[in-house]
């Protein structure tokens, strides 16, 4: 028999400029208040997607209201999504609890996407309380509430409320008095109304889009000072020189404003894993020293991991010069990496901090620890390539030879799925 699994419905809407966010349309405009409406769906999906992630038995539900579901697609970039149901929202809500049950939910748990401060430690509290109560409401400062949990039915807490005013949450609260239902509350957070919100809103967005970028070194003074100025240009969260210890000037080549040099163990896994157990940024970006991503890598990072079902993401491959075999070699790879969605390390791996450290981070391998922890990635959700190219330098495939370079690859990949232990596979590199 299949076990009941709990369910996180996420309620939003499709943007649509002059329909959403009305109240701030005198302070942001309507493009302006559509925008933010965007910007914190995507950010409050992403969290609920990266939540479910964290917790296998906890199946996501995007509910939309407006459109069809493949705008809904074409919005988010990806995913499964189901119209709200008609009515207010009082009857949108009902709706979607009631089927979640009907379908063998065990506890539910419904947020909108007004409120960027709602993380997963929100999310993992309410469903924790909903082994000992049978509501939970995580009430709004304005006299709502940003989520509300059930360990069973009980539409009256929908019924005959004054949605938009600001008795919502003591309405709620006292139908499920009446029926008798056991409710526990969170701590009140804000949601996003007025203009005088605004300021805090702000701030929840952009602490959920940081991003710490990781670079392992081991004798890279000549790589490192371009890639580091066009690095710090997108002012990211943080950049970590993992250095493995380098007999050259790379330490203090790294050291500049915006740049942490840490001394780590040598071996690239185990320089990625200590810088990324000592990094703060919601998002990873593990990058070799010899490869430099798009312009844009900040927002692409941001929205590729917004989107739901997404584990990881990794540009799109490229080699700076004109060697002849190269556009053969970049044509393999994306061929590859269309039909596997196993990207190279230097295509640069990026994913959120949460699911790293919950696989466990990189095995502390001589070689292959990329390829594997992509395939650990790809149990969790799908690993997006971005149409946009990270340049990798082709300097140490042309010593070898491109084309023979790719092949002793492909045969170091065979090598590891037929259980050659990789110290073997590491005689095998070109």
């Amino acid at each position: 028999m299949k076990r009941p699994r709990d369910v996180l419905i996420v309620m939003t809407r499709l943007p649509r400029e002059g329909h959403n966010k009305t109240r701030l349309i005198p302070a942001l405009g309507p493009a302006g208040a559509t925008a933010l409406h965007e910007r914190m769906a995507r950010h409050t999906i992403g969290r609920a997607a990266a939540f479910t992630m964290l917790h296998p038995a906890v199946s996501l539900r995007v509910l939309v209201d407006g459109g069809t579901p493949r705008q809904a697609r074409a919005w988010l970039g990806g995913g499964r999504f189901r119209k709200q149901e008609s009515g207010d929202l009082g009857r949108r809500l009902e709706a979607a609890v009631s089927r979640a049950f009907a379908d063998g939910a065990r506890r539910v748990v419904v947020i909108g996407t007004d409120c960027p401060a709602l993380d997963e430690s929100t999310l993992a509290a309410a469903f924790e309380v909903l082994d000992r109560a049978d509501l939970v409401f995580a009430p709004a400062l304005d006299g709502g509430y940003t989520l509300v949990g059930l360990s069973g039915p009980c539409a009256a807490i929908f019924h005959d409320i004054d949605w938009g005013g600001p008795d919502v949450l003591r309405q709620s609260v006292d139908a499920a008095a009446r029926s008798r239902k056991s409710v526990r509350q969170l701590e009140p957070m804000a949601d996003v109304d007025l203009p005088g919100d605004l300021p805090a809103a702000e701030a929840a967005l952009a602490s959920g889009e940081t991003l710490s970028i990781i670079i392992p070194t081991l004798n890279e003074e000549k790589a490192l000072p371009p890639l580091l100025d066009a690095l710090l240009a997108a002012r990211p969260h943080e950049i970590l020189i993992a250095d493995g210890g380098s007999t050259d000037a790379t330490r203090q080549t790294a050291e500049r404003p915006g740049v942490k040099v840490l001394a780590t163990p040598p071996g690239r896994a185990a320089q990625m894993n200590h810088a990324a157990a000592r990094a703060a940024g919601e998002f990873l970006l593990f990058l070799h020293a010899d490869t430099r991503p798009p312009p844009d890598f900040p927002e692409l990072v941001t929205r590729t991991l917004q989107t739901p079902g997404t584990s990881a993401g990794a540009f799109r491959f490229q080699f700076d010069g004109s060697h002849p075999a190269t556009p053969l070699v970049e044509s393999l790879v994306h061929l590859r990496c269309r039909l596997r969605r196993l990207p190279y390390g230097d295509q640069g791996l990026f994913l959120r901090r949460s699911l790293f450290h919950h696989l466990g981070g990189f095995p502390e391998w001589p070689v292959m620890e990329d390829y594997q922890f992509v395939r650990t990635l790809k149990k969790s959700g799908r690993v997006r390539i971005t149409a946009s190219a990270a340049i990798t330098s082709s300097r140490r495939w042309q010593d070898n030879g491109l084309v023979r370079t790719f092949l002793r690859h492909q045969l170091m990949i065979a090598a590891h799925h037929l259980g050659v232990p990789p110290a073997r596979i590491a005689t095998m590199r070109p």
